[in-house]
């Protein structure tokens, strides 16, 4: 019987699994995590307004209670506490890494690392409860703030710093950031991207979430627009893209409506350095830039500094090494060929990945499901070898007596229990827990 470890339980990990125990009906998989909550960045990355995505994590549940497959939650693979890639490699025929991009990219300018200036992964890390986050005082005296970046995420963080708490209450949100937000005193959001408006990455539907906020103005310059070779003739472009195009047109031409509440958007602006004030982030310096006519920009050598007391910086993710496995620093992934993990140009028997560990962070949620079938092909396809080396009959059972304590479902079921019970005590529904020691109490009031 072909035992395999999946390493990470967001829409990769599950997607992997997935498709494992649909084309084997033998094979035994065990999803691991470092966390004890399962489902990746469905929990800990989508916006908690965004309450129809966030709904994945039923189809996610879905997978995690086949019979065949064992949630391991708490495992922290070649981390402190945690078995190397070696061992777990020992302990199963396969091994399928599915541990994303969690590093975020930066700017390299000066100020950069000035407190008040963050990126996006942290902000969202803390209004989603990831144990690993911390309230920083992200909003601590701010009144405007800058959000470098123009895809969708950088539309969700401009948007939770507008979002009134009436509006966050009836969502997951952990109370502390709920609280936090509730007394932000910022009121004015410039969103800035260095290229033009047909080169944002955001999509349309995030894109009109904007205009919908209760209190809320949305600005953009038509003259920005204007400078985009695309604005006046939209037709070559992709339909979504041409979409957005018609969004930004039609609040270029809108009358500010004195709401008590602004959000500009801003193109052709190029950031090269944060400027401090009292050891503190307070104004962004950015330099203007133009089309260059081969689909990129040129500076112009024109600067315009605009005030901030908090910058959140979302230029995009990046892989992280992980011990014990090859990494392409170039660009952030596994060496990898259809999915097979390659030690010196060769593929590694029964070491595999999938996700943006795998091809880098891009595409959408649904993108790793042709992503983990073609790893999967790949495992399946070498299963006759892999089965030949023997592996402990439970793996599990070998782990504990290693002196690690996994969380198995029956442990991430008694979260939910404690969240939904937290979200009673204050009057809301489910109410993320936002710290390792809560998570962890709770997970051991599961039944045996």
């Amino acid at each position: 019987m072909l035992r395999v470890a999946v390493v990470g339980s967001g829409p990769s990990g599950c997607y992997t699994a997935q498709s494992l125990v649909q084309q084997d009906p033998d094979v035994l998989v065990d999803v691991l995590d470092r966390l004890p909550c399962p489902y990746g960045l469905v929990r800990y990355g989508v916006a908690p307004d965004h309450e129809k995505i966030k709904s994945l994590q039923q189809n996610l549940r879905a997978v995690l209670e086949e019979d065949r497959v064992r949630f391991l939650g708490g495992v922290r693979v070649g981390g402190p506490g945690g078995p190397d890639v070696a061992r777990l490699r020992g302990l199963y025929h396969a091994v399928v890494y599915c541990v994303g991009a969690a590093a975020d990219r930066h700017l390299g300018i000066p100020g950069e690392n000035l407190p008040g200036s963050w990126s996006a992964t942290e902000f969202v890390a803390w209004y989603s409860a990831h144990p690993d986050a911390a309230d920083a005082g992200f909003l601590r005296d701010a009144r405007s703030a800058v959000v470098i970046g123009v895809g969708n995420v950088a539309v969700d963080v401009t948007r939770m710093l507008v979002r009134a708490a009436a509006e966050l209450s009836p969502t997951d949100m952990p109370q502390d950031a709920l609280t936090a937000l509730a007394a932000s005193r910022v009121s004015e959001v410039v969103m800035a991207g260095r290229r033009g408006p047909s080169q944002a990455r955001f999509t349309t539907k995030e894109l009109r979430e904007l205009g919908g906020l209760p209190g809320t103005d949305v600005g953009v310059d038509p003259a920005e627009l204007a400078m985009d070779p695309a604005y006046a003739d939209p037709s070559g472009l992709p339909a979504p893209r041409r979409r957005n195009l018609e969004v930004l047109r039609d609040w270029a031409a809108r009358e500010p409506g004195g709401a008590p509440r602004r959000i500009a958007l801003r193109f052709f602006l190029r950031p090269v350095e944060l400027l401090g004030d009292g050891g503190r982030v307070a104004a962004v310096r950015f330099e203007r830039t133009a089309p260059d006519g081969r689909g990129g920009v040129t500076g112009t050598g024109r600067f315009e500094t605009v005030e901030a007391q908090l910058v959140l910086r979302s230029v995009g993710y990046r892989g992280v090494p992980l011990a014990g496995l090859p990494f392409d620093a170039a660009d952030g992934t596994v060496p990898n060929e259809r999915g097979r993990v390659l030690r010196d140009g060769v593929a590694s028997p029964g070491e595999y990945v999938a996700g943006w560990i795998k091809r880098g962070p891009t595409g959408v949620i649904g993108t790793n499901r042709p992503c983990a079938k073609e790893t999967v092909a790949a495992l399946l396809a070498d299963a006759p070898a892999l089965l030949c080396r023997e592996v402990p009959g439970d793996p599990a059972r070998a782990l504990r007596a290693e002196g690690i304590e996994p969380v198995e479902w029956a442990g991430w079921r008694a979260i939910e229990r404690a969240e939904a019970a937290l979200g009673a005590r204050l009057g809301r529904r489910v109410v993320k827990l936002a710290d390792w020691d809560s998570l962890l109490a709770a997970a051991r009031t599961a039944a045996p």
